[in-house]
């Protein structure tokens, strides 16, 4: 049975500081509608500003993932999409009444549970997964990043993290379910080690940080004065370490509680992709930065997998629906500009058409003497011959209407185009035929793969008193 999006039963808010300006913050969840995703609402703007939760609104990486769209930002965003995916949600409106989500405890673990009092429902349209076919990977050499995904039927996350630290040492951690989330997780809290604690706060960075939303690491012993300054920082009377190891001795949830929680990251980071995933990834020491850039290569492979579908997948051997003869009977066009030889798809929705190039057409001697290419706008030509069959059999009476061009957009040439290939030709309606106009969606194939795309526009227009059409399109 197909699984159905879902959003939470009621709103519900929390409240704590941002990471970075110290200044109360309430983030309040309300219920989406279907197909909606996770969008932040700035509701302390004029204009309210939304900021869909999407890799291409990233603007930065430095200590959180910070997105932003028309100057609004909204900084700290992984731990709450994480927590999100955690509760297996599809649609989620968080508005935030300023510029940070709040830390919390410095994990996912607070958000889970208010997510959880608000409850989860279930929506009409059924979820759409994205399935990895195969192998991905990114690799930062300057920052030692490498993440891999791989199929998989499941969501699956494997992390290793080293520092070359004594105190951290190498950590591995991971899921095998998104129901492994909530309980092993969502309550692994952010880390630091002191060196880098103490950068951030000489640059008057981390107004919110304290020992009680975040994992201190120190890797040396700290002399009185330095645990006198800590004391004082973080409003704190009793600051101590026993050694090497961890501020205050804060007891970790788990031994490898920051390999944990940098998982708990690349899921929160991952939800930048825009919807679920059966996927597995593989990553050794992750960031904000390698997670999003991942993201991005996640989601161009999500665009390159749809358009792959669209591939025709026809036998070039069967008869055709529409043979040339009858589409003269359609089309105007006639030698040497008719560039459909055959229909072998027909709906009201999507046509495909064929033409096999050779040698012998007429454009291969001037383009190119050495180097015969079929001109790309012809290619467009073709593509607009298929639509213009697609568009005119909708008419009772095809032979007295023609369609002209109205706009041609986003034209895009991935493939040569030689004699010997067969040129595959499928235009998809994008939306309903009104009042003549057609919107559609154009690809050309040649030897399994893209060789052109295009978004056209064209009208139907009846045609009086004709023997012989013209040329159009």
């Amino acid at each position: 049975m197909a699984e159905k999006q879902k959003t939470i039963k009621e709103k519900v808010s929390v409240s704590g500081v941002g990471l970075h300006t110290g200044q109360p913050v309430t983030l309040t969840f309300l219920p989406a509608p279907v197909h909606h995703w996770f969008k932040f609402q700035r509701i302390d703007l004029p204009d309210q500003a939304i900021i869909e939760a999407n890799v291409d609104n990233v603007m930065s990486t430095e200590r959180g993932t910070t997105l932003g769209k028309n100057n609004a930002l909204v900084h700290t965003t992984e731990h709450v999409l994480a927590a999100l995916i955690g509760m297996d949600l599809d649609n989620c409106l968080l508005q935030v009444d300023g510029p940070e989500i709040p830390i919390m405890d410095g994990s996912s673990k607070l958000f889970i549970e208010a997510l959880q009092k608000a409850g989860v429902v279930e929506q009409d349209e059924e979820r759409v997964y994205f399935e990895l076919k195969e192998n991905l990977t990114y690799e930062c050499t300057e920052r030692k990043i490498e993440m891999l995904a791989v199929p998989q039927d499941t969501y699956r996350i494997t992390v290793m993290v080293d520092y070359n630290s004594e105190i951290l040492g190498t950590q591995h951690a991971s899921i095998y379910r998104r129901e492994e989330f909530a309980p092993e997780i969502s309550m692994c809290r952010t880390f630091v080690f002191l060196h880098e604690l103490e950068a951030l706060l000489k640059h008057n960075l981390i107004k919110g940080g304290d020992l009680d939303n975040a994992i201190v690491l120190i890797d040396k012993e700290l002399p009185k004065e330095k645990i006198d300054y800590l004391k004082k920082v973080f409003h704190k009377e009793d600051v101590e370490v026993k050694g090497k190891g961890v501020l205050n001795n804060t007891k970790l949830h788990f031994y490898n509680e920051p390999a944990r929680h940098k998982l708990l990251d690349i899921v929160g980071d991952l939800a930048l992709v825009g919807q679920h995933m059966k996927i597995h990834i593989l990553a050794a020491r992750p960031g904000h930065y390698g997670n999003t850039q991942f993201a991005k290569k996640i989601k161009d492979r999500i665009k390159k997998q749809k358009k792959e579908q669209y591939f025709p997948k026809i036998n070039l051997h069967t008869d055709p629906l529409i043979d040339v003869r009858e589409i003269m009977n359609i089309l105007p066009h006639r030698h040497p500009f008719l560039l459909v030889d055959r229909i072998v798809e027909l709906t009201p929705e999507h046509v495909i058409g064929m033409k096999n190039v050779t040698i012998n057409d007429y454009w291969f001697p001037g383009h190119f003497p050495d180097e015969p290419l079929m001109p790309g706008v012809l290619i467009i030509e073709a593509l607009a011959q298929t639509g213009g069959i697609l568009a005119l059999k909708t008419m009772p009476d095809p032979e007295n209407y023609q369609t002209y061009f109205l706009k041609i957009e986003n034209a895009k040439f991935k493939q040569k185009v030689v004699p010997g290939d067969v040129l595959i030709m499928r235009m998809d309606l994008a939306e309903p035929i009104r009042r003549g106009i057609c919107h559609m969606i154009g690809r050309a194939y040649a030897g399994n793969k893209l060789v052109c795309e295009a978004d056209m526009t064209a009208q139907i227009v009846k045609v009086r008193n004709i023997q012989t059409k013209a040329s159009v399109v």
